[in-house]
């Protein structure tokens, strides 16, 4: 091969390793922003079983219940977090109560989701804030919405939410090629979290 044609591949390898490190950084960066404005709340039960499943949605219900009118006219994640923060111990006793002697645990933290979709809106994989309640070793299967923007009370009722939290998600007439990449770059984070 001669020089000319050696720098001309190094050339265009090097533009496309750029392109692939600008769209990374405005997928992360997209999801960053993305993430910033929700609060996902995660239920997690003792185990598969039928009555550990049953019981899990009890406590979902009653967490609902005490949290949504507490977050009813909050209008920012950082103002919804401040009101979750000072009312953890609240949270747990709701769930305490409908946990048939199960201990709570319940947390503020950071956790890794994968995609989900609601019906009308979808969620990218990515790490997202969350309020975590754990039944016992928490081994079952678990269930999970957006506490801020209050979004789970209509997927409680359905197990489909419905509502809009910024339009980067929609995804009428299909998945945004935007919304794609911060997707696939969501997941190639949570496979990396899996490694470490």
């Amino acid at each position: 091969m001669t020089k000319s044609k050696f720098r001309l591949w190094e050339t265009t390898l090097l533009l496309a390793l750029c392109l692939t490190l600008c769209i990374c950084t405005a997928a992360q960066g997209a999801q960053t922003a993305l993430s910033s404005g929700l609060i996902r709340l995660h239920v997690l039960a003792v185990s598969d079983d039928d009555n550990e499943q049953r019981i899990k949605l009890n406590v979902r219900d009653s967490v609902l219940e005490y949290i949504s009118p507490l977050l009813e006219n909050v209008d920012t994640a950082q103002a919804a977090h401040d009101i979750i923060v000072s009312e953890l111990g609240g949270i747990r006793n709701a769930a305490a109560v409908s946990s048939e002697g199960r201990s709570v645990r319940v947390t503020l933290t950071e956790e890794y989701y994968p995609t989900r979709s609601y019906g009308s809106f979808s969620l990218p994989a990515g790490r997202y804030e969350s309020l975590r309640i754990i039944l016992g070793e928490g081994e079952g299967h678990n269930w999970w919405c957006v506490v801020f923007p209050p979004l789970c009370l209509d997927a409680a009722a359905s197990e489909d939410a419905a509502g809009d939290v910024g339009g980067i998600v929609s995804d009428e007439g299909g998945y945004r090629i935007g919304f794609r990449i911060v997707e696939l770059w969501g997941e190639f984070c949570g496979f990396l979290d899996s490694l470490f």
